[in-house]
């Protein structure tokens, strides 16, 4: 199946179209022409940009371009809880699942927890947040071969997946990979980045882990 990947250059897309037959990845510069970019695809992988100011819009127009060029099928990367009232781009997420829900396409969504990949195991790990509230933690390997999974297998149009391949702290982890973990204060780089590492400091990120083993089993 040849699958257009939106957002396919970050290092979500990348490792999507690693797990993929025959993936085309397209970037930022594909936008002006995108139903043109995407003919030929018989599906498509949404992937928003980090913290884009109006995901849904993002979204909307995708979704037009995916019905002009008469692609039928979208798998859209959401997040995992995007209901979240403290996390403004959760909610951007949560507004444009209804979008991809109700875009008359047939689609999956995926609500990936928290990347492994986004603590570096090697050194010291430093995190605004405490180090001790729980997470559903997702390696992008096990993302990229849910994805293809759910591309490739009938009986996932319709469905929401939330991802995590597995529960642990922050602390958890440092300790299991022998090194040190402090938490830092906030850099302030960004309003809505503040408003998760607060929400991260008081509840952490759970996500189950049974959705996932049953996927890959």
């Amino acid at each position: 199946m040849r699958v257009a990947v939106l957002g396919g250059h970050g290092k979500t897309g990348r490792a999507v179209c690693a797990a993929l037959a025959d993936p085309v990845p397209l970037g930022r510069a594909d936008w002006a022409d995108l139903a043109r970019a995407v003919d030929g695809c018989e599906a498509a992988y949404v992937i928003a940009p980090n913290l884009h100011p109006d995901e849904p819009a993002y979204v909307a127009t995708v979704l037009r371009a995916l019905k002009e060029a008469d692609v039928g099928r979208v798998v859209y990367h959401s997040v995992a809880s995007p209901h979240v009232p403290a996390m403004p781009h959760h909610l951007g997420k949560a507004v444009s699942e209804d979008l991809v829900r109700r875009s008359g396409l047939a689609w999956t969504i995926l609500q990936p927890g928290a990347y492994l990949q986004n603590l570096d195991l090697t050194g010291p790990i430093e995190v605004p947040y405490s180090l001790d509230m729980p997470f559903g933690f997702l390696d992008l390997a096990d993302l990229a071969r849910v994805a293809a999974l759910v591309l490739a297998e009938d009986g996932h149009v319709g469905a929401t997946y939330e991802l995590a391949t597995r529960a642990a702290t922050v602390r958890e982890l440092a300790t299991e990979a022998g090194v040190e973990a402090r938490q830092v204060p906030d850099p302030g780089t960004h309003p809505w980045l503040s408003a998760m590492f607060a929400y991260y400091d008081d509840h952490g990120l759970p996500v189950g882990t049974r959705v996932l083993r049953s996927l890959l089993a």
